[in-house]
């Protein structure tokens, strides 16, 4: 009868070139999510900005934090904020914040600032 053999050095590289191809996966997949997150919040922070008369500066929002919090069902998500600068009169620059609890936009802030007259 014949056997099949099975060499365990064959076999460890295999599981080896396996995790390294998941963790690879997992990477390009945070990657592909985190594009998305920063595209949703440069958009909601572009249309505030709008809708409160101030321009926004830059063209181009940051993330500045990121945590681990959970949502309104108890399920845990990525907490991102996103920061950005904007004027009122082109002189004095102010910051604003996109927060998102996973793919959500939560609320946008902008800190306070001059009024244009």
């Amino acid at each position: 009868m014949l056997g099949v053999f099975i060499d365990p050095v064959e076999s460890m590289l295999d599981l080896n070139a396996l995790f390294w191809l998941l963790v690879l996966g997992l990477f390009i997949y945070y990657s592909w999510r985190a594009f998305q997150a920063k595209d949703r919040a440069f958009a909601a922070a572009r249309r505030h900005c709008k809708e409160m008369q101030v321009q926004m500066l830059d063209q181009t929002v940051y993330m500045r934090k990121l945590w681990i919090k959970r949502d309104s069902r108890g399920r845990p998500g990525l907490w991102r904020a996103f920061h950005f600068e904007f004027t009122v009169t082109g002189g004095d620059r102010y910051f604003g914040r996109v927060l998102m609890l996973g793919r959500h936009i939560q609320r946008v802030e902008l800190e306070p600032h001059r009024l244009a007259e």
